[in-house]
């Protein structure tokens, strides 16, 4: 699907195998994306702190400053959407991406067709995927927070810093606040894709966003697993 020349969304491609890298940067660029380049993880670093970036492709391999580096560094003050390359079969890179802050992580090989669709996925989510209609422009539970506009959240005044993901994820369990909402729901509505028991996506953005309002005082339970049903803000 080519992306519309007004709107075309810049990409910073962090890969050290240089005919990948080019071969994606290609691939990219003739669907209408924007494309940056890094081979080393302390030049993406740079790039993506220096500019505006829509997504950063991060491979985990990365010379002088790995992938998980990076992001960590990354999101002590930037959210940009990031989506990481691990190797094939390692469970272990996949949550450790997402406990570092990764919004969607995909195993090498990769099929660039499924690749290109979860990218224009995570595009729509983190670029104006929360413009419903029906929904308010902002919401308040309590000394909790919420600006969809904006995408900030404060409680009792303090920010919580959240990546677009977890932002849209704390949004609807806030607005359907007591009510649990299913796993599959879940996938379907923020992450855009079917559910599947072995993917722990879901829940590690969840235990990222529990642990940050815990950091700025709210109670830890207010963001609840209902056992057989899923997660529900109370």
């Amino acid at each position: 699907m080519a992306v519309s020349a007004n709107n075309n969304p810049k990409i910073l491609i962090a890969e050290d195998d240089p005919s990948l890298r080019e071969q994606l940067a290609r691939q990219l660029t003739s669907q209408g994306y924007r494309v940056l380049q890094s081979h080393q993880g302390d030049q993406a670093l740079v790039a993506a702190l220096g500019q505006r970036l829509d997504m950063i492709l991060l491979d985990v391999l990365l010379p002088t400053m790995n992938g998980f580096e990076v992001l960590q560094r990354l999101r002590k003050t930037c959210q940009t959407p990031v989506m990481m390359l691990t190797n094939d079969g390692s469970e272990d890179e996949r949550i450790l991406g997402y406990q570092q802050g990764a919004d969607d992580c995909v195993p090498k090989p990769f099929s660039y067709t499924e690749l290109f669709l979860r990218i224009e996925a995570l595009l729509r989510r983190t670029r104006g995927a929360l413009d419903h209609r029906s929904e308010p422009s902002s919401l308040s539970v309590g000394e909790l927070q919420l600006d969809r506009q904006t995408m900030q959240v404060f409680y009792k005044e303090r920010p919580l810093t959240l990546t677009p993901i977890q932002f849209r994820l704390l949004w609807i369990l806030v607005l359907h606040q007591r009510e649990p909402l299913s796993k599959p729901y879940l996938y379907r509505v923020v992450l855009e894709k079917e559910f599947s028991r072995y993917d722990r996506s879901l829940d590690m953005h969840l235990s990222r966003i529990r642990r940050k309002l815990v950091e700025v005082g709210m109670a830890g339970d207010r963001l609840q697993t209902v056992h057989g049903k899923g997660y529900c803000f109370w």
